[in-house]
């Protein structure tokens, strides 16, 4: 995928660090040499309600900050999934967290279906799904390099916590090849 301007929308709920991945992506693009811009929004809850970080990359001017049609969507529970899967088109990829989500309305976007949640519960900790699905986001992207993605999740991720979220990310982004459905 091409990012002359791509425009990634990471949903979910909120404790699932998926303003933490669009951080992580966002500085990754700019570590690539490459503009982008951020932004965030959640319910009122810290932990449950509606969470979603929106990135936009371009190789050049990014003229709105705000994401009018997905490029990507990343689903990481039922209502984000079904909040926003009528924004895909047949040029969208979605990418869904089928440990909370079994059944994918019809939609004409490819379909990436990766148990993030449940790999990340393997790995020690849920809390990170969120770099498991980074790492597959951009393997079948391609938006950002890997370096790039590594060099940005390690200067974003608590002290202590390297090794695990190193592993996140190579399971995730192993995990790409072999998701797609």
């Amino acid at each position: 995928m091409s990012a002359q301007n791509c425009e990634i929308l990471l949903s979910g709920t909120g404790g699932q660090g998926l303003i933490l991945a669009g951080q992580i992506l966002a500085e990754a693009v700019i570590r690539d040499g490459k503009n982008a811009i951020q932004t965030q929004s959640y319910g009122p809850e810290a932990r449950g309600g509606a969470s979603r970080a929106e990135v936009i990359i371009s190789d050049g001017d990014i003229d709105y900050p705000l994401i009018t049609k997905p490029d990507v969507l990343l689903a990481m529970s039922r209502q984000a999934l079904e909040k926003f899967i009528g924004k895909l088109d047949e040029n969208s990829i979605l990418m869904v967290d089928s440990t909370h989500i079994e059944e994918i309305p019809p939609t004409a976007a490819r379909i990436f279906k990766t148990p993030y949640s449940k790999i990340a519960r393997e790995l020690g900790k849920e809390m990170v799904a969120n770099v498991v699905a980074l790492g597959a986001l951009a393997a079948a992207t391609g938006v950002v390099t890997k370096e790039s993605l590594t060099a940005a999740l390690m200067s974003r991720i608590p002290r202590g916590t390297e090794a695990l979220n190193q592993k996140a990310l190579e399971i995730g982004w192993n995990s790409a090849d072999q998701s797609a459905a």
